[in-house]
């Protein structure tokens, strides 16, 4: 290829990935996380909140009378399984009809039980850490707030620059492939050894990668696609899988929860119409309405899940007639199956545990390839700007870039280590723990931010690096104060070590990043935007 086509293509990459790179992190990051949703939530979760399963049809009386009594509940509510179990307790949420489809900034969440003195159902809110669901949201729509539609559309176009960088970035490197591709030259010129390291990352992980970008695409646009598939395949009877409004008062009562199929009786359907499938929820909807259904959802994990939750069969509660299989893995058909693999392929809704570890690995590589991406542009522009001058004075852009890069980044690591290590101290100290996790991400990212500006790169970076660390050891060190010291209502829960292994292993990592980057600030190249013998 010619030399001017590989400088435009190398143009290309660069600015879409100096355009998108920093949102990308976060994505990345946080999305890494989002793999062991379950395992985390369990880990910050108080074990006073954790009931002790039981036989699932002992619930009966409890949807019986939780349904008759309460709309909400009845528009619908979802009762957790563990195997032929279930944990007693129907939750719901009551959303705000104004809000956004996927914004749970403003839910209220409820819960009912059945009360020990007099055996009847005991209704409350419950305010929860959102924990996961935060973390999820940051994912989502790259470290905003909200999941709404407009931020999503935002992280679509990201998407398609991100997209763009990749295939450029392939291009470029193509001319040196081969002689490159396991290249990574370690001494003095550590900008060689860091593209090296970033040529091998990114060519690695590529298939990942164009997963990631397409399929964000799709998700940031699913609504329309979703649109055109029920119009054009499905003849506008797809929505009936997702009966969905606040119901006519008038209707409230058509059918009586008290003819409901038991719950085990959902399950054997559940399982006889997909082979290998194992319930995890049963989702009722509609329950008193003309049009009711319960998702029983589960996984299969011989099948392609359409979410990572998993798939679900779609029944009648009253008849236990099939209504739709649209979801259910092992049953569904060309055309959904082909809309399920995005999900499926992103979220490691597929192959289990290993295919789960590869794809925390893969995102936290991810989020190595585009913080290391900004710091090659920046280093980059040292040569550019010498100009035959011992000692060039940085441009402003690239002061601003270098101090973007390590403020959003690292606000980004310590703030999600912060406010996980929160989950351990929020509980029963502060009412509203989804409110106390957003403001604590925010307060931190914004004063990381603030700080990369008001100090410069080379004299932020080393600071931020070693509150990450502080921020990350947090995690581990708040399970182990519970362990310690049970009284101080703190927690230790042995079948989660694995979180506080991982993040001591983080800890580990950032330590070692920030003794390096500060060998580098104090000796590296006086002419470098990261070097303080230049300031």
């Amino acid at each position: 290829m010619r030399a001017d086509y590989i400088r435009i293509y190398k143009s290309v990459h660069t600015w879409t990935g100096i355009l998108s790179g920093m949102a990308l992190f976060i994505a990345f990051y946080a999305g890494a996380l989002t793999v062991f949703k379950e395992p985390i939530r369990h880990w910050s979760t108080p074990p006073a909140a954790l009931l002790t399963p039981v036989p699932m049809d002992q619930l009966q009386p409890l949807l019986t009378a939780t349904f008759s009594s309460t709309a909400a509940a009845a528009r619908g509510a979802s009762l957790e399984l563990e195997g032929d179990r279930a944990i007693p307790r129907l939750e719901w949420q009551v959303r705000n009809p104004k809000a956004d489809d996927h914004d749970e900034s403003g839910v209220r969440n409820f819960t009912a039980e059945q009360a020990a003195a007099d055996g009847g159902v005991q209704i409350s809110e419950q305010h929860s850490s959102r924990l996961v669901e935060f973390i999820d949201v940051l994912h989502r729509v790259v470290g905003l707030p909200v999941d709404s539609d407009p931020n999503r559309w935002l992280m679509g176009v990201i998407a398609g620059l991100y997209f763009l960088a990749l295939v450029s970035g392939v291009v470029v490197l193509l001319p040196s492939l081969v002689k490159d591709f396991f290249a990574l030259r370690v001494g003095r010129n550590t900008k060689r050894m860091w593209l090296d390291a970033h040529n091998v990352v990114g060519i690695v992980s590529l298939p990942f990668h164009i997963v990631m970008a397409l399929s964000a695409v799709v998700f940031a646009y699913h609504d329309q696609i979703y649109a055109v598939q029920d119009k054009l395949v499905h003849g506008g009877q797809w929505a009936q899988a997702f009966p969905r409004g606040q119901g006519n008062p008038a209707e409230a009562l058509q059918h009586d929860p008290a003819d409901m199929l038991l719950p085990s009786q959902l399950v054997r359907i559940a399982r006889e119409a997909a082979p290998g499938f194992e319930p995890t929820k049963l989702q009722y909807v509609q329950v008193t309405g003309p049009k009711p259904a319960v998702r029983v959802w589960g996984h299969n994990h011989a099948a392609v899940s359409p979410r990572a939750a998993g798939g679900f069969a779609a029944l009648d509660p009253y008849s236990g007639k099939l209504l739709s299989s649209d979801y259910l893995p092992g049953m569904q058909s060309t055309p959904n199956l082909f809309i399920s693999s995005f999900f499926a392929l992103h979220m490691a809704s597929f192959g289990g545990l290993a295919v789960g570890w590869l794809y925390f690995l893969l995102g936290l590589a991810g989020a190595w390839l585009f913080y290391g991406g900004n710091l090659l542009w920046v280093e980059s522009r040292r040569k550019a700007q010498r100009r035959g001058a011992d000692l060039p004075v940085q441009r402003r852009d690239t002061a601003w870039m270098a101090a973007a890069t390590v403020g959003v980044c690292l606000g980004c690591v310590a703030g999600i280590s912060l406010t996980l290590a929160a989950a351990k101290w929020l509980p029963g100290r502060v009412q509203d723990q989804a409110a106390w996790h957003m403001g604590l991400y925010y307060l931190v990212f914004f004063a990381c931010l603030v700080w990369a500006f008001g100090r410069g790169a080379a004299r932020a970076v080393v600071p931020l690096l070693w509150l990450a660390v502080l921020c990350t050891a947090l995690i581990p060190l708040s399970s182990l104060l519970g362990w310690a010291l049970p009284s101080s209502g703190l927690w230790l829960d042995s079948s989660t070590l694995g979180v506080d292994l991982t993040a001591l292993a983080g800890a580990a990592a950032l330590t070692w990043m920030a003794r390096a980057t500060a060998r580098r600030v104090r000796n590296g190249p006086a002419d470098s935007v990261w070097s303080l013998r230049g300031v």
